[in-house]
């Protein structure tokens, strides 16, 4: 390591910005020339601020062709789970065609009677579903969404 290599900072005074010309950081004080950020007082604006104009992330999703990626719940009716007994999940409701596939969110809702004794595992399920449910004698119990297994590499 030589001299010239040493990183010296303590002996830096701080800068006094906004005295004079002459001082290099004198008339504006480096924040430009007017606007919000000019003034004195100014808070940091939160991210995507715009002035007051409707932010970029709040006016995106309302744009004409503009696609969600928020997955929603399948939804299957409980008088659709008549034929169905044991215990009742995602596989088993993709089986009987009900859903599109085992990896998909599942809401069950109360529609017409419940007769099957079956013990409910999904992601979620109506207050009157599960009643519904109860009164036949099964269950309900709140499970996390499946994941898809992962693809192998061909080689």
């Amino acid at each position: 390591m030589k001299y010239n290599d040493l990183n010296v900072t303590g002996n830096t005074r701080p800068s006094r910005k906004g005295r004079g010309i002459s001082a290099g950081q004198g008339k504006t004080a480096g924040r430009g020339t007017k606007g919000q950020k000019a003034r004195t007082g100014h808070r940091k604006m939160p991210a995507g601020f715009m002035g007051g104009q409707r932010a970029i992330m709040q006016a995106v999703p309302k744009l004409k062709g503009f696609k969600s990626f928020h997955s929603k719940a399948e939804v299957v009716y409980t008088d659709r789970l008549n034929g169905l007994s044991g215990k009742v999940d995602n596989y088993k409701l993709a089986e009987a065609a009900l859903i599109s596939s085992p990896f998909v969110k599942v809401k069950v809702i109360s529609r017409g009677e419940l007769s099957a004794k079956i013990n409910l595992e999904t992601q979620f399920a109506s207050k009157s579903a599960i009643e519904a449910i109860k009164k036949a004698g099964g269950d309900f119990k709140k499970v996390e969404i499946l994941k898809r297994p992962e693809k192998k590499e061909a080689k």
